[in-house]
């Protein structure tokens, strides 16, 4: 077998094959199709400080070669996880990593903060897709300024990797990862969902109650390619890549593109056994190609 190990900072990763926050739960529904031990690792549902009962029904919607989303990071608060999943999933031979959001820089601060203290969760996700309520609903990702200082007061309390998923509703995403990689970001994911709508044109109305959601699955995957390639010929920090992979040859092009790791995330209600089946793909077009490691492929696109 090839040699899969990858590190992002000092974290190292058994291979890199991990699991999208909010499409895998807290990895434990999983376990009854999947051996959870044989990822990289997973990240968990997303997190905030405070309770969160997230947007109204309804909130999910298909698309041709994908789906919207509009759950509105609904979830139970950090001290429930600290107390009620933490003890379920810490045991878990794989890296546990919480995604963390936040309305403002407070939030994200308290909430990572809490996390840092829990000793197997070896690294946090910045979702700074989030609205920033003090600056009248912008994303924190939508600007440099936001998404630097959200980072820099983070890494102020936060000690372990820090992973900072970028949003694709902007206009040069490259430039919102250099503002964060130079506030301390130890990597960057991308793409999180990217903005669109439905219509029930029998109706008249949109489908979802918010009108607008998060487009993810096979449909944006051109997307985060060519995010991911801009990205890497930008920063220095390593890449995990997401968006549209739904096997093991999207896994491939989205290393080729220069991502270090990637997340499977939509694909994983279509088939619970996908991110497995790419660990075994990646190895098996490793062996085909005669890599021996599958750093020697990162960002080895001919061109």
């Amino acid at each position: 077998m090839a040699d899969l190990n990858i590190n992002i900072g000092s974290l190292e990763f058994r291979n890199p094959v991990l699991t999208a926050s909010g499409t895998f739960g807290y990895g434990i529904e999983y376990t009854d199709f999947i051996d959870l031990s044989k990822l990289g690792g997973i990240f968990v549902k997303g997190t905030t400080i405070y309770h969160r009962e997230g947007n109204d029904y309804p909130r999910m919607a298909e698309t041709p070669s994908g789906m919207l989303n509009a759950v509105g990071l609904q979830n139970k608060g950090v001290d429930y996880f600290i107390s009620d999943i933490y003890p379920k999933i810490k045991d878990i031979d794989t890296h546990m990593m919480v995604n963390v959001s936040g309305s403002t820089i407070e939030d994200y601060v308290a909430c990572a903060e809490k996390i840092n203290d829990l000793y197997h969760i070896p690294a946090i996700e910045l979702n700074i897709s989030c609205p920033n309520v003090k600056q009248g609903g912008m994303a924190f990702g939508t600007n440099c300024a936001s998404a630097a200082e959200v980072v820099k007061e983070v890494r102020k309390v936060y000690e372990k990797t820090l992973i900072v998923k970028l949003s694709p509703n902007v206009t040069d995403i490259t430039e919102i990862a250099r503002a964060v990689e130079a506030e301390g970001a130890d990597a960057v994911s991308l793409i999180n969902t990217v903005m669109g709508m439905a219509i029930d044109a029998e109706k008249r109305v949109p489908i979802l109650s918010t009108i607008t959601g998060g487009l993810s699955g096979p449909c944006v995957k051109p997307i985060a390619l060519r995010m991911v390639y801009q990205t890497y010929k930008a920063v220095k920090i390593p890449i995990i890549g997401l968006g549209g992979i739904s096997n093991a040859t999207d896994a491939i092009e989205f290393i080729l593109a220069g991502a270090t790791a990637i997340q499977i995330g939509t694909y994983n209600f279509i088939d619970p056994t996908i991110s497995v089946k790419v660990v075994e793909g990646i190895n098996s077009y490793l062996e085909r190609y005669g890599y021996t490691s599958i750093k020697d492929l990162i960002g080895n696109l001919l061109c």
